[in-house]
C-alpha cells in the first residue's frame, strides 16, 4: 500500500542556492495507482514562508518597526519567517534628516543591526519622495529642493555603502485614475527629469546597489498608472539611465482588486530587462486564494526575485481593520498562510500541483493513531458520524478528493462539517456544493475545513477505534495529520 503525505502527489520541489536541504525522507511504493507513484523528494515541504521561497531562489521579507522590537511574539514571527527586512519609516526622509545636512540613522541602525544579525538581507526605502519629507524639506522648491534631493540620496546611500543591496530610490511619482500623469508634487515641480536625477546620483553614491522604482495601483496591465510607470521603464533602458528593478507595491483592497492580469504586468516589466518585487503586500481581509495568486504570479516570472509583506500581524498593519497579513493580532497563522506556504511548495512554473484524482479513491489514514477515516458499518444516511477505525479495504474507508475540494465517499456523500466551531462534528451528508463540504489539503498533513478555517481532528487526541472526528483549532499536533493511502 503506497502512502504519501499531504502536500498532493505529483507536487514539486525546487532548491535554489540559498535553501538548506532538510533530512531526505524515503517512502516505499507498493501497488500503488499510476498516478500515485510519487516517492518524497530529497528535501521535504518547507516549513517557513523563507525556506519557501528558498527553494525558488527568491527571498521572502516583512516590513519591521522599531518601536516593535520588544516585542518577543513579534520578533520571533519576523525571524523565524522572513529573511529580508524593509524598515517601515525609519528610513525614510524625515526619520534620517530631520535637519539639514544632519543625517540620523538612530532608528535605522536598529532596523538594520537587528536584520544582519539575524541573518536577513535589508531592503532600503526610500529616498525621493513627495511623502514624509521634515518640514525644512516642504519649504524648500526649485534648484534648492533638487540639491537637497541629491544631497539625501548621497547622505543615506553613502553611509549604507555596501551594506543594503537594494534601495527603493524614487516612491510613487504618479498620480492615480486615468491620466497617466506624473503626479503634482513639490519634486516633480523642480522639472520632469527629477526622478532620473534621483537614479543616477544613486548610481553614483553606491554603484553595486539594485535600484528601484517604487509605487502602488500599478499592478492591473491595462491602468494608465501602469503604462505611464511602464513607458519610463522602457525610456530610462533606452537612454542607459540606471534603473534596475520595479517594486510592485500590491497593496490589493476593494478600491485595488487583484487582477489576475498581474502576472502579465510583471512579464511586461521583467521582458525590458529589469527585475521585478513584490515589495508592499497586503490585500483586505487575507483571502488565501488571492495570496497564493499573487505568490504564483511572481514565482512564474524568473525576474521576479522577492516578495515582502508589510506588516508582521494584523494588529502591526497601516490598515489593521482590514485584517490584511498573515498572522492574527495574537501571532497565530492565518488560512492566508497556509495557502502561502502551499504555493511556494509548489513547483517553480507557478501550476498547482496535482491533487489526489477524481475517481482514485484512497484511505485517509491519521498519523498519531495510524487508523483510517471511517463511515460506522458503511451506513450512507445522511448525519452518520464519521469515526477512526482500524485501516481495511472496505469502500466505507475510500475517500476521492474532488477538483472542488470535496471529499467524497460513495459516490454522492460528501465529508461534512456539521458546523463551524471547535467541537463541531464530521459527518457525511448528500454533497450539495457548501463550504463546509469543502477541504483543503495543506503541505503539512492537515486538512482545513475552507468554511471554518478549523482543522480536521481526531477528538482528545483519540487513538482508538471508534474515536470520533471533529473540527479544532489547528495546533500542529499529530492528531490533526494526516496521510493519503491507495
Amino acid at each position: 500500500m503506497g502512502v504519501n503525505a499531504f502536500p498532493r502527489p505529483g507536487a514539486r520541489r525546487f532548491t535554489g542556492r540559498l535553501h538548506r536541504a532538510l533530512a531526505a525522507a524515503t517512502v516505499s511504493v507498493v501497488g500503488v495507482v499510476t498516478a500515485f507513484t510519487v516517492s518524497q523528494p530529497a528535501s521535504a515541504a518547507a516549513s517557513t514562508l523563507a525556506e519557501g521561497a528558498a527553494q525558488h531562489d527568491r527571498y521572502f521579507g516583512v516590513a519591521i518597526a522599531a518601536n516593535k522590537l520588544n516585542d518577543s511574539v513579534y520578533t520571533t514571527i519576523a525571524n523565524r519567517e522572513f529573511n529580508s527586512v524593509t524598515a517601515e519609516n525609519e528610513m525614510k526622509i524625515d526619520a534620517t534628516e530631520p535637519q539639514p545636512g544632519q543625517f540620523n540613522f538612530t532608528q535605522a541602525d536598529r532596523i538594520y543591526n537587528w536584520a544582519t544579525q539575524n541573518g536577513k538581507q535589508v531592503r532600503g526605502h526610500t529616498l525621493a519622495w513627495h511623502s514624509q519629507q521634515p518640514q525644512w524639506m516642504q519649504n524648500l522648491s526649485g534648484q534648492a529642493l533638487r540639491q537637497a534631493m541629491i544631497n539625501h540620496i548621497q547622505g543615506v546611500m553613502s553611509y549604507y555603502r555596501g551594506k543594503i543591496p537594494i534601495w527603493d530610490v524614487v516612491n510613487e511619482a504618479f498620480e492615480d485614475g486615468n491620466s497617466g500623469r506624473r503626479r503634482d508634487s513639490n519634486l516633480q515641480r523642480t522639472g520632469d527629469d527629477w526622478i532620473e536625477v534621483a537614479f543616477r546620483t544613486a548610481r553614483q553614491a553606491d554603484s553595486a546597489a539594485k535600484l528601484c522604482y517604487n509605487d502602488y495601483n500599478i499592478e492591473n496591465w491595462n491602468a494608465a498608472k501602469t503604462q505611464a510607470v511602464y513607458n519610463m521603464v522602457r525610456d530610462f533602458k533606452a537612454r542607459g539611465v540606471p534603473i534596475d528593478c520595479v517594486g510592485f507595491q500590491s497593496h490589493f483592497n476593494s478600491g485595488n482588486p487583484y487582477n489576475s492580469n498581474f502576472r502579465t504586468t510583471l512579464q511586461q516589466f521583467a521582458a525590458l530587462g529589469v527585475d521585478v518585487e513584490v515589495t508592499e503586500l497586503d490585500i483586505e481581509n487575507a483571502p488565501p486564494q488571492t495570496y497564493a495568486n499573487v505568490i504564483r504570479d511572481c514565482l512564474a516570472v524568473d525576474r521576479c526575485t522577492g516578495i515582502t509583506v508589510w506588516g508582521v500581524r494584523d494588529s502591526d498593519s497601516w490598515r489593521s481593520y482590514q485584517n490584511p497579513l498573515l498572522f492574527d493580532g495574537n501571532g497565530n497563522k492565518k488560512q492566508a498562510y497556509y495557502a502561502v506556504l502551499d504555493a511556494l511548495n509548489e513547483g517553480s512554473d507557478g501550476t498547482p500541483p496535482t491533487e489526489p484524482p477524481p475517481g482514485d479513491a484512497g484511505q485517509i489514514r491519521g498519523v498519531g493513531s495510524g487508523r483510517c477515516l471511517d463511515v460506522p458499518n458503511g451506513d450512507t444516511a445522511d448525519g452518520t458520524q464519521v469515526q477512526l477505525w482500524d485501516c481495511h479495504s472496505g469502500t466505507n474507508q475510500q475517500w476521492t478528493y474532488t477538483s472542488s475540494g470535496e471529499l467524497r465517499i460513495f459516490g454522492n456523500k460528501c465529508l461534512d462539517a456539521g458546523g463551524s466551531g471547535n467541537g463541531a462534528v464530521i459527518q457525511i451528508y448528500s454533497c450539495w456544493g457548501g463550504d463546509n463540504q469543502k477541504w483543503q489539503l495543506r503541505s503539512d498533513g492537515s486538512i482545513v475545513g475552507v468554511q471554518s478555517g478549523l482543522c480536521l481532528d481526531a477528538a482528545g487526541a483519540g487513538t482508538a477505534n471508534g474515536t470520533r472526528l471533529q473540527l479544532y483549532t489547528c495546533s500542529g499536533g499529530s492528531n490533526q495529520k494526516w496521510t493519503w493511502n491507495v
